[in-house]
């Protein structure tokens, strides 16, 4: 069955810190980062500094499959994970976006035993960020 429906996920801290240190310490290349004073787009500056990581857009009606995808590269840092969290005025977030239309199969969004595991272990927070339309648009 052909769905309109689309999901993304992915890993951010945010936060008071620099994004050059936590790439430079979980030896990972970020996705996105910028650091505070960084302009936006619009010309003002970022208040807050954020490291992203693990942008899954290969959509899953089992959206748990793109969520141990994007923390994937991040499970065999949770030690240093906590390390920058102890050490820094941040936040850890797994984002899930969702886009569902009216009419075609709901996705699964339920985290999986292994994905609360990681974010209990980091103080991650999972946020969904869900637009549902309707039949028509």
């Amino acid at each position: 069955m052909q769905t309109r429906n689309s999901c993304y996920t992915y890993f951010k801290i945010t936060g008071d810190f620099d994004p050059d240190e936590v790439t430079h310490l979980l030896s990972l290349q970020p996705t996105r980062t910028w650091k505070i004073g960084d302009f936006r787009k619009n010309g003002t500056k970022y208040d807050f500094a954020v490291w992203e990581i693990g942008r899954c857009k290969e959509y899953d009606v089992f959206v748990e499959n793109q969520m141990r995808k994007t923390i994937a590269p991040l499970l065999d840092k949770i030690n240093l994970l906590n390390l920058i969290h102890r050490n820094n005025n941040v936040a850890f977030v797994l984002e899930i976006v969702p886009t569902i239309y009216v009419g075609d199969q709901e996705p699964c969004l339920a985290p999986p035993l292994d994905v609360i595991d990681f974010c209990h272990a980091t103080r991650t927070e999972i946020d969904i960020d869900m637009y549902v339309y309707g039949i028509d648009e």
